[in-house]
């Protein structure tokens, strides 16, 4: 099985995250004379673009490598050429597209203070996950979660695991600078990231009624948290 690891940041990854941003729109562009390599790049890319779009529209169960490769305009073989099956399509999708928000946990400037560094963290996540498709994948894992088990372990052992002890090493450094009265939020990193969630369930069942600023609103969350943690 070939699923990219979610630590890697290769330029295939970032090739990848780009083209899903997209959506697939048929065959990835490859330039004039390029090696085998490179159109093996580009057929994946428009693959997994494809499937986003697919998982997106019907979900989990309903989604269908037929379809992936119709919509990827490829042989349904060439689909297993990269991937084992559908499991590790959806794999690949979760492990590369959420890569922008860990890294702004797990490689903070130093010494940077504490709110400089989650206001990153909240223009990252409205930028890179909330504006683009990658939020589609985060609220396929919160809906598709409860019926495949071993799709939210993945994207927790993968993704949720990694951001809260990032978020918890984050927060230590905090306090023992002085910015934190308590191990509260150390405790509970939940709470920093609680309203980027509650954002995309909003987002697909209220925002045509009532648009969240959703940046403004993690930004008034971020400074309410930190003024009742302040020494």
């Amino acid at each position: 099985m070939r699923t990219t690891d979610p630590k890697g940041r290769s330029a295939r990854s970032r090739a990848l995250r780009h083209g899903a941003d997209r959506g697939a729109r048929g065959h990835a562009r490859t330039p004039v004379g390029a090696t085998r390599a490179e159109k093996s790049e580009a057929r994946r890319q428009a693959i997994v673009a494809a499937a986003l779009d697919e998982f997106c529209t019907r979900g989990f169960a309903a989604t269908r490598l037929d379809d992936v490769a119709r919509r990827a305009k490829v042989a349904k073989g060439t689909i297993y050429l990269h991937f084992r099956d559908k499991q590790a399509l959806f794999q690949e999708i979760v492990g590369t597209m959420l890569v922008p928000l860990l890294g702004v946990l797990e490689a903070p400037p130093p010494d940077v203070p504490l709110r400089q560094v989650l206001e990153r963290f909240v223009d990252t996540f409205v930028r890179e996950i909330y504006s683009t498709e990658r939020r589609n994948v985060l609220r396929l894992v919160m809906t598709e979660g409860p019926r495949f088990p071993q799709l939210a372990e993945f994207y927790y052992r993968n993704v949720v695991e990694r951001a809260i002890a990032a978020m918890r090493a984050l927060l230590t450094r905090a306090k023992a600078r002085g910015e934190l009265k308590d191990d509260t939020l150390i405790r509970f990193p939940q709470l920093i990231v609680a309203p980027g969630m509650m954002a995309i369930i909003w987002s697909g069942l209220f925002d045509r009624f009532a648009p969240l600023d959703v940046a403004a609103m993690m930004r008034a969350h971020v400074a309410a948290l930190l003024e009742g943690a302040a020494p």
